[in-house]
């Protein structure tokens, strides 16, 4: 069996893995999972736009999937977590923007996604989490960027 290479996003991952005791990503083979990412920068500081927050937060998404050597276009399943802008919708804003991000980051290739409303999230500043599963036609040993279990 393959074992698990579990993996800390320079900068803020590495905070993270400190401070609140988890890793950003772990990769098995060629799938990779990672944990949910917010719109926050190395300091971990949100921006006041929403639209903003989103991006940062596929930025992250990015970076934390390069980490364990895949990239947008690997992605097979997306689960965002949004704080509702009202009480009956997530939010036309929440919509529109990610629409446009997994279209500009992911081209022709549509996956699965199962967006979700929530009340909180993991720091008070936060209105998005994304979390994704991603398959690469890779499965090389990371081991030397990664962090064998």
């Amino acid at each position: 069996m393959t074992q698990p290479q579990f993996f800390a996003t320079p900068g803020y991952g590495q905070r993270q893995l400190s401070a609140m005791h988890y890793q950003q990503a772990v990769r098995i083979g060629e799938r990779v999972d990672i944990s949910g990412q917010g719109g926050w920068d190395d300091d971990f500081t949100f921006p006041v736009s929403l639209e903003e927050e989103i991006r940062r937060a596929f930025d992250n998404v990015e970076r934390t999937l390069a980490t364990a050597g895949a990239t947008w276009r690997d992605v097979i399943a997306v689960d965002s977590y949004h704080v509702p802008e009202s009480a009956n919708f997530i939010g036309e804003t929440h919509n529109r923007v990610m629409v446009e991000q997994l279209r500009a980051r992911m081209g022709e290739r549509a996956p699965i996604w199962t967006e979700i409303g929530v009340v909180a999230l993991g720091a008070p500043e936060m209105r998005v989490e994304i979390r994704v599963t991603a398959v690469t036609s890779d499965s090389a040993d990371l081991s030397s960027s990664g962090q064998n279990a």
